[in-house]
């Protein structure tokens, strides 16, 4: 049997399926883990409640209608409708059902980005770009051509004793060539850092000048989840795709997202999805549209997500500085909130991956800071030396796996605890 070189290059080891297989290792049975590495969501009970009615709802009134036979590959009809309008009320975007694609997660649908519009071309390689690193890992699988991704390291920004921000590299935005797609998240997983409304322009700028194509990942922001909080909201160019999920507003499992975008990138965007898997699943389509119709995602998300979130925060950082030592060389980056907390451990003995098997030998998971980098040594020690800490565990697992993860960097400092 042989693989083609997009095969080979697929099946290559890969940030995220780290991350997944650790997914695997702490759910087995009768074994105990403090879980800092996985980025599933909280389960918040209202939320739960929410997702648990409208199901029932959708599963008593529409299951022997909808979800008894297929669909069209753009998504549920009344779906679209409903986003349509929705996206006219909260924004005045002033869409239509061509400007709107549902997908198995948004996931794929950068996926299906990534292969639309990067790649070898009629007379170049248009590359997969995400400007501003580190950036999900997830992201990096997204080229099916070895050395098809690539990342601009951004400018570090210390910000007092124990804080630190990045900043987009501008001049290499502006002396880039040969892009066929930028992809980034905002507010981005893993720093939580959210662009503001002239960052975005820039990107915007840098596509019109590659004819490209820039995709937003929203999974994180407005409208919903509002897991963070974002600087500005979602921005409607012809030149931008934004992506839309419902995993992090407690949804994870069902693989549900759309995008929205101009009808000619949408329509190719449809063809792969009916070429490939028909079209996303029915049942949580039809449980998204009660969810907006009746505004309990908008209501939820306000009144619920982010306030709990931004809750985790504050006490995943009190932990910080309670358990890590103040002479110690550590900083946090100043992130719009989020699931995680983004450690550099700005100091020369440490390294990521050594971090991370001795947190695994004391049944703790984090994720190496790596694996956010297409091309960790390109942008020096940095890349090794942060750590991505989720804070969505119950409240006892994230103190003692924080009090973990400061007595090992204590013990790889060679101090004593």
């Amino acid at each position: 049997m042989k693989f083609s070189q997009r095969g080979s290059h697929m099946m290559t080891t890969s940030g995220l399926r780290s991350i997944m297989a650790d997914v695997a290792t702490t759910r087995s049975a009768g074994e105990r883990w403090l879980n800092l590495g996985v980025g599933n969501p909280a389960f918040i009970p209202e939320v739960g409640a929410m997702w648990h009615d409208l199901a029932q709802q959708t599963l008593d009134f529409d299951f022997a209608t909808e979800s008894a036979g297929y669909g069209p590959s753009r998504g549920n009809a009344r779906l679209i409708d409903v986003i349509v309008d929705y996206f006219a009320k909260t924004y005045g975007w002033n869409l239509t059902p061509h400007n709107v694609v549902v997908g198995p997660g948004s996931q794929m649908l950068c996926f299906i980005a990534a292969a639309l519009f990067a790649g070898p071309g009629d007379d170049s390689m248009r590359r997969l770009v995400l400007p501003c690193v580190p950036d999900y890992a997830g992201y990096l699988g997204m080229s099916m051509d070895s050395g098809g991704a690539e990342g601009f390291a951004p400018r570090v920004q210390p910000v007092g004793r124990h804080r630190f921000h990045y900043l987009l590299d501008r001049d290499a935005l502006r002396d880039s060539a040969d892009i066929g797609l930028l992809l980034v998240s905002s507010p981005s997983n893993p720093t939580g850092r959210s662009l503001d409304e002239d960052e975005m322009g820039c990107l915007v700028a840098t596509a019109d000048a590659n004819d490209a194509v820039l995709v937003v990942d929203n999974a994180y922001g407005q409208p919903f989840p509002r897991v963070a909080r974002t600087s500005a909201p979602p921005l409607w160019h012809p030149a931008v795709i934004n992506c839309f999920s419902v995993s992090k507003a407690g949804l994870p499992g069902e693989r549900l997202g759309f995008a929205v975008g101009a009808p000619e990138q949408i329509s190719a965007m449809v063809a792969v999805i009916a070429n490939s898997a028909l079209h996303a699943p029915h049942f949580p389509q039809l449980i998204l549209a009660r969810a907006l119709e009746t505004g309990r995602l908008d209501e939820l998300a306000t009144a619920v997500v982010q306030p709990y979130y931004a809750a985790r925060r504050r006490n995943a950082e009190d932990l910080l500085h309670e358990y890590l030592p103040d002479d110690l060389n550590w900083r946090l980056h100043t992130g719009d909130g989020g699931m995680f907390c983004w450690l550099w451990i700005d100091e020369p003995w440490f390294d990521d991956a050594k971090m991370y098997a001795r947190l695994k030998e004391r049944r703790v998971v984090a994720v190496p800071g790596r694996h956010f980098f297409p091309d960790p040594d390109g942008v020096g020690r940095h890349a090794t030396q942060c750590l991505r800490l989720s804070i969505t565990a119950d409240e006892a697992t994230v103190r003692e796996g924080i009090r973990v993860v400061a007595d090992t960097l204590v013990s790889l400092a060679g101090r004593r605890a």
